[in-house]
């Protein structure tokens, strides 16, 4: 990266930021620098291991089935029904 750059334009550039940002600035940016490449390469850790995880598809489960299916309790509702009304009817003949 730094393959084409010597000494002259390394001591250049270093005065440069000693003058722009002064002696005491650049500890204090040196370690911010160092957290921001940690925290980069955590995230890109992050991402690695969430992308190698197996992906796992739900499964989708039948709701409990009752004893008898909801079709007999409509049916077993109406007869009661049509039954109370010709006992009625009967009874008034």
């Amino acid at each position: 990266m730094f393959e084409n750059i010597g000494i002259g334009e390394l001591t250049l550039i270093l005065l440069v930021i000693i003058i722009f940002f002064g002696p005491k600035k650049i500890p204090d940016l040196a370690r911010g620098l160092g957290k921001g490449i940690s925290e980069f390469k955590k995230a890109m850790r992050d991402v690695e291991t969430e992308l190698e995880k197996p992906v796992v598809t739900p499964q989708i489960l039948e709701p409990p089935q009752l004893n008898a299916p909801a079709s007999e309790h409509k049916a077993s509702a109406s007869t009661q029904v049509n039954t109370q009304a010709d006992t009625q009817a009967k009874a008034q003949d």
